[in-house]
């Protein structure tokens, strides 16, 4: 009975919602809205139609690639490391790296690492220029571009100085993006499901429902892990 009973193994929870929110990222809602709002602009109903047809693609295509990444990730972890009973390897990248190349070879660790270096860089373009637009969006207010990424950086360079797990603090601040989904997450339900908004492209009813499953689903997974510690 007890092997029937559903239960999430420690830290389970931890890695679940950094995944969620790292692949959601609530600031990448403000900055599509964004970039999207200034690419085509449809002069009557049904353009305005077709080019929303083609923002949905363009979504589903990123969001499911980036799924299959974390995927695979998971899949490549769980064939390497905890089929070997290497359960802890995932709290350090060094023994992540070292791991890779032992088990794997040709240079999987060093591809590894340049695929981490490389999607940190773009992560860190994203939330600089994420927040360039909620600031003049919200505040009204540039900041200029070197103070701006100066201020960004001083956190990581804090943790690194005090000798903080690269590791821990990767997944932490994947964790604290899955925190503020809701509040990008909620208004987006409620903006866009206003006719009097969004006119012809508002939300199905259908639509709705989905959308808050999906906030609901978040939410909780967000307060199980407030609770649980």
């Amino acid at each position: 009975a007890g092997a029937l009973e559903p239960h999430l193994p420690g830290g389970a929870a931890l890695l679940a919602v950094s995944i969620v929110g790292a692949t959601v990222m609530p600031h990448v809602i403000y900055l599509h809205s964004s970039l999207t709002s200034s690419r085509v602009v449809g002069a009557g109903a049904g353009e305005r139609r077709r080019i929303f047809r083609f923002e949905i693609v363009d979504v589903l295509a990123a969001m499911g690639v980036a799924g299959l990444i974390n995927l695979a990730m998971l899949a490549t972890a769980a064939a390497v490391f905890h089929g070997r009973g290497l359960s802890s390897a995932g709290g350090d990248l060094g023994v992540v790296f070292a791991g890779l190349n032992s088990y794997v070879g040709a240079h999987a660790g060093t591809v590894f690492g340049v695929a981490l270096l490389v999607s940190g860089i773009a992560s860190s373009c994203v939330g600089t220029m994420s927040g360039q637009i909620v600031m003049a969006g919200f505040l009204g207010r540039q900041v200029p571009v070197f103070l701006r990424r100066f201020i960004t950086m001083v956190p990581a360079l804090v943790l690194i100085g005090v000798g903080f797990s690269a590791t821990r603090a990767l997944v932490l601040s994947q964790v604290f993006l899955s925190f503020g989904i809701p509040f990008a997450l909620i208004p987006l339900v409620v903006f866009t499901s206003k006719r009097s908004l969004m006119g012809s492209l508002v939300n199905r009813r259908v639509t709705i429902v989905a959308a808050v499953a999906v906030t609901v689903v978040i939410v909780a997974l967000n307060v199980y892990l407030l609770t649980t510690g």
